[in-house]
């Protein structure tokens, strides 16, 4: 610099640079923008809602859209003082719709929380072309809560899977052990949000049975002070017991189905609307062959699921896209009444999402074309395609004799199932907040003056930030991606086996009874290393 323009150049200072590289960075994130919002404006998109609670124990809101190019994050607000009023959350839901576009927007997904399903109802009254759909995510998680809470056999299972992952994990010399014989791969141990991860735990076990078996049978493990303590030898008691193994494999026959759906929804491969309707049904019949139809055995289960399926999950949204998805609309048994449930809900979207009335009857004999699968959608090409390409991109392709119902049909196949894009570790996000927390939309950029406007807290809070900022990756905000929760791929869900005689040999009610009152007195054990 010197060199080239001489002793008496005055380099810019830090913030000149960082007002300047700040606009530049906002801009080109301002031309990206306009394409996802072109594709809102041609298809539609779904507004994503959730909430999460950072360090300071307040209660933040995110707001992102989502459409087959991808998820865009909004906005967040503290809604602290908003959640739990029916009238500002209903205002907070709104707005946001008003801040995409109402013209713009097909459904916004919430989690199903009583407030949010009430005031999704008055959305739907004022905004008449939307929908408001719980996340389905949200939806399959509170459907394995209830298999904990009412289920015996699974409370207790997924208790002892629990006491076996909390003992090894609060002690390194274990987990290197353990290591050992599993040759690296390690326990999913439960968290505390979503009860999920708790069945996955229980599937990991299940896989990395044979190792764990070993290694509480090793000379190693019997030597350690751990092997001849006696939290050890009640660890110890469970992992041999085939009981405990036994009754994994009944909870898994139950959760592994329904895993697979929620790694569904859970994505981000392409949008779950089309499969989420046959997948349930799907999970449901796994489960009855899990069981041998043993009526006995799946009823209880069944019961469970249908609850929140009926009453929680389902909508006319899940029907309608089963209806027009070619992945299943050509097979053999493809329910194309439901008993009425389907076409019942392919016409009350077609009802709310197209009023003219004009256009939905020629929708009506669009539907006959794409039924009898006449013009473009008879040739061979668009046979072979129609589980190759996902269902939007082959209305794309096909539908061009069928411009009306093309159009519903993309609007429809193009929408996501849940709000899982909002469930992302906010931590790095959480700290770029602390620095302006506002409960309004964020400052546009493209009319700052001034890089002073950003500095809002004090000087202790900021060296605060930096410090924690450095403790963090910053990689744990994308919001694309296999899937949201990870997880969900460690474990090979459709391929997990049982043995033949597992059925009969799972504990009794009588022995449940007894392994409940044994653990009360073994909860000491997982409370001392929880605390």
């Amino acid at each position: 610099m010197i060199g080239k323009y001489g002793v008496g150049y005055k380099p810019p200072s830090y913030h000149d640079i960082r007002e300047k590289l700040s606009k530049q960075a906002v801009k080109k994130t301002d031309v990206n923008l306009e394409e996802y919002k072109e594709e809102w404006k041609r298809i539609g998109c779904t507004i994503m809602s959730d909430g999460w609670t950072d360090r300071k124990r307040r209660f933040i809101c995110n707001f992102l859209v989502n459409s087959p190019r991808g998820t865009v994050f909004l906005y967040s607000l503290d809604t602290s003082d908003i959640s739990k009023t029916a009238d500002k959350v209903f205002k907070m839901l709104d707005d946001v719709v008003e801040f995409v576009g109402e013209e713009n927007v097909v459904q916004v997904v919430t989690n199903n929380a009583a407030n949010f399903k009430a005031v999704g109802e008055l959305l739907m009254q004022k905004r008449e072309k939307l929908y408001w759909t719980p996340c389905a995510a949200h939806c399959i998680d509170l459907i394995f809560e209830d298999f904990e809470k009412n289920l015996k056999v699974h409370e207790l299972t997924i208790k002892k899977g629990r006491k076996i992952t909390t003992y090894i994990y609060g002690r390194s010399m274990l987990i290197s052990l353990l290591k050992k014989f599993t040759k690296g791969r390690d326990l999913i141990r439960p968290g505390v949000t979503r009860f999920a991860t708790a069945y996955l735990t229980l599937a990991c076990l299940h896989e990395l049975k044979a190792s764990l078996l070993t290694m509480f049978s090793s000379e190693e493990w019997k030597t350690s002070k751990f092997g001849t303590s006696q939290e050890g030898r009640k660890v110890e008691n469970v992992v041999l017991d085939s009981r405990f193994w036994n009754n994994v494999s009944t909870c898994l026959k139950v959760a592994a189905p329904l895993m697979v759906v929620l790694r569904l929804v859970d994505s981000d491969v392409k949008p779950a609307m089309g499969f989420i309707y046959e997948e349930m049904d799907s999970a449901k019949e796994k489960i009855r062959s899990n069981f041998n139809n043993i009526k006995k055995s799946y009823e209880e289960v069944w019961k469970i699921i249908d609850a929140q399926w009926d009453n929680q999950l389902h909508r006319p949204l899940h029907a309608a896209a089963y209806f027009l998805n070619p992945h299943f609309h050509y097979e053999p048994n493809f329910r194309s009444d439901g008993g009425g449930e389907v076409k019942e809900g392919l016409y009350f979207c077609m009802r709310r999402l197209i009023p003219d009335m004009a256009e939905r009857r020629k929708i009506n004999l669009q539907i006959i074309e794409f039924h009898n699968a006449r013009g473009l959608f008879g040739m061979e090409d668009a046979k072979e395609c129609r589980k190759e390409l996902n269902p939007g991109e082959w209305w794309d392709m096909f539908g061009d004799g069928t411009l009306e119902l093309k159009r519903f049909s993309i609007q429809i196949l193009s929408l996501t199932c849940s709000s899982s894009g909002c469930e992302h570790n906010w931590s790095s996000f959480e700290m770029l907040r602390s620095r302006q927390i506002r409960k309004t939309i964020a400052l546009p950029f493209d009319d700052i003056e001034s890089d002073d406007e950003w500095i809002v807290e004090e000087a202790d809070d900021v060296v605060e930030i930096e410090q924690v900022e450095g403790e963090n990756d910053g990689e744990n905000v994308h919001l694309d991606g296999a899937t949201t929760d990870p997880a969900l791929d460690v474990i090979d869900l459709d391929n997990i086996t049982f043995g033949n005689n597992e059925d009969a040999q799972h504990s009794s009610e009588e022995e449940l009874d007894e392994d409940d009152d044994a653990d009360d007195d073994d909860d000491a054990i997982i409370r001392g290393l929880e605390d």
